[in-house]
């Protein structure tokens, strides 16, 4: 596992409230697998993390998604939480962010309340995913289909529903971005 993704540069798409271990454990596996992991976000400085509601760490930003090239990325990740893809989605530079991954057919790994950010980027319709529970509506009503996975993969698109799904989403997030554009 470790040079799978060498050579490989991968976006981390988060703001505040982005849930911690949604962020630290798949950035792990990125760079455990030899890949180049990048915090993109909405502004300069510094993003504060949760653990559930609780305020934890805080993680440096490496360019704001404004400024932030998506063809210099090899995939993107999107962490969950509850505040971070709703601020996500309301940020039109965040949106035309992550629908050019899919336009360009790059990797993409979602999990938690992640696919909020999916769903504004017109992106969903007639995928397959999961995501935690509450957003099966918000997903159906985008046009896609809803499975209660722990991972579930679609053309390149890796969703997980919870923390707890975090050992399964990193060994596939690692396997699509290191199989490249689909």
């Amino acid at each position: 596992m470790a040079s799978e993704l060498q050579g490989k540069r991968i976006a981390f798409l988060a703001t505040d409230g982005v849930e911690e271990v949604e962020y630290v454990r798949p950035r792990e596996a990125v760079e455990a697998a030899g890949g180049r992991a990048e915090l993109v976000s909405l502004k300069p400085g510094a993003i504060q993390a949760f653990n559930h509601l609780d305020k934890s760490d805080r993680y440096d930003v490496d360019v704001t998604v404004a400024e932030a090239d998506p063809s210099a990325y090899d995939g993107l990740v999107l962490p969950g939480g509850v505040a971070n893809p709703d601020a996500l989605r309301a940020d039109p530079d965040a949106v035309r962010f992550v629908r050019a991954f899919f336009d360009a057919g790059k990797p993409v790994a979602a999990i938690c309340h992640a696919p909020w950010t999916m769903i504004d980027a017109d992106v969903v319709k007639g995928r397959t995913l999961t995501s935690w529970p509450s957003l099966r509506t918000d997903l159906a009503n985008a046009g896609a289909h809803w499975v209660d996975e722990e991972c579930h993969v679609d053309n390149g698109l890796v969703t997980s529903r919870k923390p707890d799904d975090l050992p399964a989403f990193c060994a596939k997030l690692v396997e699509e971005f290191a199989g490249g554009r689909h």
